[in-house]
C-alpha cells in the first residue's frame, strides 16, 4: 500500500516535470521565433544610402578622414545575427561622434555642425534601441529612415555652402567692404587744430588785461 502511494507520488511528479519541460520548450520556441522575426525586420529595414555630391564638393570633403570612415562603416551591412547589428550600431555611434573632428575649413560652420549633431542623435537612437533587452524593431527601422534623411540634409548643406562661395560679389561690393573696414580703423578723436603765428599773437593780445 505504501509502495503504491510512493509510485503515485512519483508518477505525479514525473507528469508535472514533463509538463514544465514542455512549457519551457514552448516558451523557448516562441522566444526564438520572436527574435527571428525581429532580425528579419531589422535586416530588411537596415538600408543606408550615401547621397551624391557636386564634383567640387566631393573634392573638398575628400580628405575628411572622419567622414570617410563613417560612410565606410555605414555602408557595411551586417548579415549574420542581431548581435552583429548591435556591434555595428555601436561602431556607427562612435564614428558619428568623430564627425565633429577636423571639419574642413569651408564647412566648419554652425549650420553644418547643427546638421551633424542631428544625424549623430539619430545614429545614437539606433544604438540605444537595438541594444535593449526587448528590441523595438520598428523604432530601430524608423531611426534608420530618419538617419538617411538627415544625411541627405547634411549633404545638401555641403553643396549649398560651395554654391554660395562661388556667387560673384556685385560690382563695388568688395570696395565697399574695404571702405567699411578702413572706416572702423580710423579713430574717432579729431586731429588737433593748428593756428598760425599771427592768430596766436592776436589770441595773446586779447588775453592782456586792460589798464
Amino acid at each position: 500500500m505504501i509502495i503504491n502511494r510512493i509510485l503515485l507520488v512519483f508518477a505525479a511528479l514525473l507528469v508535472m516535470a514533463c509538463q514544465n519541460d514542455d512549457k519551457r520548450l514552448e516558451e523557448q520556441a516562441r522566444d526564438a521565433k520572436a527574435k527571428e522575426l525581429i532580425f528579419s525586420n531589422i535586416n530588411k529595414g537596415w538600408n543606408f544610402a550615401t547621397p551624391a555630391l557636386m564634383p567640387k564638393t566631393q573634392a573638398m570633403v575628400g580628405n575628411w578622414t572622419e567622414l570617410r570612415l563613417f560612410l565606410t562603416e555605414l555602408n557595411e551591412k551586417p548579415q549574420s545575427s542581431i548581435g552583429a547589428f548591435q556591434k555595428k550600431a555601436k561602431a556607427l555611434s562612435k564614428k558619428a561622434k568623430d564627425l565633429t573632428n577636423n571639419i574642413p575649413a569651408p564647412f566648419n560652420k554652425p549650420q553644418i555642425k547643427a546638421r551633424i549633431a542631428v544625424l549623430t542623435t539619430k545614429i545614437n537612437s539606433i544604438n540605444l534601441y537595438i541594444n535593449l533587452d526587448g528590441i523595438p524593431d520598428q523604432k530601430v527601422i524608423a531611426n534608420v529612415v530618419d538617419a538617411n534623411e538627415e544625411l541627405a540634409a547634411l549633404y545638401r548643406e555641403f553643396d549649398e555652402t560651395v554654391r554660395k562661395s562661388e556667387i560673384p560679389k556685385e560690382e563695388g561690393e568688395a570696395d565697399m567692404i574695404r571702405m567699411l573696414d578702413t572706416a572702423r580703423a580710423i579713430p574717432n578723436t579729431p586731429p588737433p587744430t593748428t593756428i598760425s603765428p599771427m592768430q596766436q599773437m592776436q589770441k595773446n593780445a586779447l588775453k592782456k588785461p586792460v589798464r
